[in-house]
Formats: structure tokens, C-alpha cells, sequence
């Protein structure tokens, strides 16, 4: 079960989120209250573990501006919160690895259209949000059974250290995303809540975890 801690907006909490054994720590580019300035991100990005995925979050941002972006933060992965067509997606698959990117996100509310032909975006992984993502509110996860077969799909929305388990069990998903959910304050983790949400998504996995040899490829062997 891949796990990621997003809305990361300092070291600490970056490092919280690691040593509390997450796999993943996303860094909002976006519009919101735990948007973080890149040249920050960058900051943190290179104290973390080489082993630890960094993920920044963007919607409806031009390609080139967009790995711009990810190439000052030193984050390793994208994310695509918008209504990105599969050409504006493709674009960043294609140019991604000239800027440090080696993984793409493709994020999807749950109401969107395109949630049962998520696979022709072609990215490594996808998303499933709550309609208004950020709203840390829980959607009805039967929705998910519209994702195509053979997808790596990551569920967020609401998901909380009391749901995730049971979240866990109905979807089956590759792995989780959280961020409001272990808050103590927007920005700012609890350290009691990142620890009992991974335990607990981690216990309700159908299959053994096997660690960062779960993605699709190692980022390390570059």
C-alpha cells in the first residue's frame, strides 16, 4: 500500500511525514491555503531520503511552465489537478524527465466525465479526488469501479486515520492520499494522526507491503 502525505508546507512536517513511513510528500503549487513557493519546496526536497517520492501538486498549468516549476522545486513527480486534455498531459510524460520528473500523476474528481476512460491520459498513476478536491470530504468510493482495469489508482478525498481502513478495504486501491485529514491546523500535520493513518491503511491492505519496489519503476536507477 503506497502511501502519500500531501499539503506538505515544511521541513518538518516533511520529515515528520518520512519518518512516520510514508512513501510520498506532495507540495501544492496550486491555488490554496497549503500552497508553498518552489524555491521553498526546493529546501526541503533536498534533505529528504532519495528513496522518498516528491510529488508537486498543479491545476490547469501550462506544460513548460509547469515542469519550470517542478525543475526549481527538485520534486520528482507531478501532479495534474485540472481538466488537463491528454495531450497537455502527454506533453508533460514527454518532457518530464529533461526536468527531473520521472513520474505523472493524473488526478480525477469523482463527478468528472473522464473517470472511465482514465487510462487514455497514458500516466503512471491515477487519482480519484473528492469533486472539489482539498474539500476533505468523503465521496461515495463505489464511484471508483468506473476506472478502467489495469490502472494504478490512488484514492484521496476525506480519507481520515478513522476511514482509511475501511476505505482501504472497499476500493482496493494501489495506494492512499491524504492531507486535511492529518491536520492539526491547515498546513500543519498532526503527528498522531500521519502515524495512525499509515498503520492503519497499511493493516487493511489486501496484499503485504513491499515498499518504494511497488511503483513502476525505481527513481533511484537514473
Amino acid at each position: 500500500m503506497f502511501v502519500k502525505i500531501c499539503g506538505i508546507t515544511s521541513e518538518d512536517d516533511a520529515l515528520l511525514a518520512v519518518a512516520m513511513g510514508a512513501d510520498a510528500v506532495g507540495f501544492i503549487f496550486a491555488p490554496s491555503p497549503r500552497q508553498v513557493a518552489p524555491r521553498r519546496v526546493y529546501d526541503i526536497t533536498r534533505r529528504l531520503p532519495a528513496e522518498t517520492l516528491t510529488v508537486g501538486v498543479f491545476r490547469d498549468e501550462l506544460p513548460g511552465r509547469l515542469l519550470d516549476i517542478a525543475d526549481q522545486a527538485g520534486v520528482r513527480a507531478v501532479q495534474l489537478h485540472g481538466s488537463e486534455t491528454p495531450e497537455q498531459v502527454a506533453e508533460v510524460v514527454a518532457n518530464g524527465p529533461a526536468h527531473g520528473v520521472r513520474y505523472v500523476i493524473k488526478a480525477f474528481g469523482a463527478d468528472s466525465p473522464h473517470l472511465a476512460a482514465a487510462n487514455r491520459f497514458h500516466t503512471d498513476l491515477v487519482l480519484v479526488d473528492a469533486p472539489s478536491p482539498g474539500s476533505g470530504k468523503v465521496f461515495d468510493w463505489h464511484i471508483t469501479a468506473d476506472v478502467p482495469s489495469g490502472v494504478r489508482l490512488i484514492l484521496a478525498g476525506g480519507l481520515t486515520p478513522d476511514n482509511v481502513a475501511d476505505a482501504v478495504s472497499t476500493v482496493e486501491p494501489w495506494g492512499v492520499d491524504v492531507s486535511s485529514g492529518v491536520e492539526e491546523a491547515p498546513g500543519r500535520k498532526d503527528a498522531s494522526k500521519v502515524r495512525r493513518f499509515i498503520q492503519n491503511a497499511r493493516a487493511a491492505s489486501p496484499r503485504p507491503y513491499l515498499g518504494a519496489d511497488e511503483l513502476p519503476y525505481d527513481w533511484e536507477d537514473e
